[in-house]
């Protein structure tokens, strides 16, 4: 049986100037699969990232989201469809708590305003949904006991939990991530990887992730898509990609 594709990228390419960063890439991320990409420094893995979340516009090719092209259009234009991007590194609003950060990461969130306040009847409602949604991320994060915490006083590995938590407040159904487990030690950046995993287990959701900590990340993996030099050299089982003879040439041999 044939797997559901939630991402299409077709012969994507993005140059600054005379560097082709992205170069005629073209791939698949399955609906509810967490699919890798690794490659050396420079091989155009976030390039491909940007491009896929609207952060850049692609020079040629298409992205497809479940059935919609997306190419070029702007980030928020495709958070809102279920398509999210995090960033290597995070930057919450430190001045406030935990619960707080997740709250304006509220999809539909209204705002404030002046008429609003006066109408309480117009978004009490509404901000008890979002309490209840923030607090069933934090306990799906095991970060419940932090929601009153300033997010200033997180360790690394917290502040990559509250981007994956930030994100599953827009309602993501799909998850790009740059390096969720960079900069942080081994036992936390299982805990992430084991938190992604759970995500995509309870919840149906997709990850495509760039990471260089491949020792951890591929215990928890569907797939792998290896790149180099702007282009995809192979895609599959981390022992079918590890075993590849331009894998190893340009990546592992180094």
């Amino acid at each position: 049986m044939a797997l559901e594709t939630v991402l299409t990228v077709k012969e994507l390419t993005k140059s600054f100037g005379s560097l082709k960063a992205v170069d005629n890439v073209s791939l698949e991320l399955p609906k509810g699969k967490i699919a890798l990409l690794m490659g050396p420094n420079g091989s155009g893995k976030t390039t491909l990232l940007n491009c896929i979340s609207g952060v850049y516009k692609p020079d040629g090719g298409q992205v497809i989201y479940k059935g919609t092209d997306i190419t070029g259009k702007p980030p928020h234009e495709i958070a809102d469809m279920g398509c999210v991007r995090t960033f290597q590194i995070p930057l919450p609003f430190l001045s406030l708590t935990v619960l707080e950060n997740l709250l304006v990461s509220h999809r539909g969130n209204p705002g404030e305003g002046i008429a609003r306040c006066l109408l309480k009847g117009t978004w009490f409602d509404e901000e008890k949904d979002a309490v209840e949604n923030a607090s069933r991320v934090l306990k799906l994060l095991v970060l419940e006991h932090l929601g009153d915490s300033p997010a200033s006083s997180l360790s690394g590995g917290q502040l990559k939990l509250l981007e994956v938590g930030r994100a599953l407040m827009t309602e993501a159904e799909t998850i790009l991530m740059d390096e969720p487990a960079g900069s942080v030690n081994p036992m936390l950046a299982h805990e992430i990887f084991s938190h992604i995993k759970g995500l995509r287990d309870r919840l149906g959701l997709s990850f495509l992730i760039v990471e260089h900590r491949l020792d951890i990340a591929t215990e928890y993996i569907d797939e792998i898509c290896a790149m180099a030099n702007g282009r995809v050299l192979c895609r599959g089982l981390p022992h079918e990609v590890f075993s590849h003879p331009e894998v190893i040439e340009s990546y592992l041999g180094e």
